[in-house]
C-alpha cells in the first residue's frame, strides 16, 4: 500500500472510531485502550444522546443533556488519536505536524465551552454542531502557522 494512502486511511479510520487507525496500524492495546477511553468520555458525557438530538432539531435540549465537565475531554482525545494514527502510519515527519491537529481540538474545546451562548442567525447550534464548526478555524491556523514557523526555518 502507497504510503499516502495508508496515511489517509488511518485518519479515516481514526475519525470513524478514535483506537480502530492504531489496531489498523498493529498497535492492537493502544488502540484497545483509546477505544476504551472514548467509550469512558462518551457514555460520561452522554454524547451519542446528544448527537441524536443534534441531528434531528432538538438542539436546545442538547445543552441540558449534556456533562460539559467529561465532553471537554473528548476533542483532546479525539485529535490526539488521529495524530497518533497520523504518526504510526508514516506520516508527521515534517516539523510542526501536529499543529493541524493541536488547534482544531484547542477551538473543538472552546466551542463546546461556548456552545450553549452561541447563536448563530438566531439558532443555537447546540453542543454538536457548533464544536464541529470550529474544526475549520483550527485547522486553517493550524496549517497556516505550521507554515509559517517552517517558512521562518528555512530562511
Amino acid at each position: 500500500m502507497e504510503k499516502e494512502d495508508s496515511v489517509l486511511e488511518s485518519i479515516m479510520w481514526s475519525i470513524a472510531l478514535p483506537g480502530f487507525a492504531q489496531i489498523l496500524n498493529g498497535k492492537i492495546i493502544k488502540g484497545i485502550l483509546f477505544i476504551a477511553l472514548e467509550l469512558i468520555i462518551n457514555m460520561n458525557a452522554h454524547f451519542n444522546e446528544v448527537i441524536l438530538l443534534s441531528f434531528i432539531g432538538n438542539l436546545k435540549d442538547t445543552t441540558t443533556q449534556t456533562n460539559y465537565h467529561w465532553l471537554m475531554f473528548y476533542p483532546c482525545v479525539y485529535f490526539f488519536t488521529m495524530w497518533d494514527a497520523f504518526k504510526d502510519a508514516g506520516g508527521g515527519k515534517e516539523p510542526y505536524s501536529y499543529f493541524p491537529f493541536l488547534f482544531p481540538a484547542f477551538f473543538v474545546t472552546v466551542g463546546i465551552i461556548y456552545s450553549p451562548k452561541i447563536k448563530v442567525l438566531g439558532i443555537m447550534p447546540g453542543t454538536v454542531w457548533f464544536p464541529m464548526f470550529c474544526v475549520m478555524p483550527g485547522l486553517i491556523i493550524g496549517f497556516f502557522l505550521k507554515s509559517l514557523i517552517k517558512k521562518g526555518m528555512t530562511n
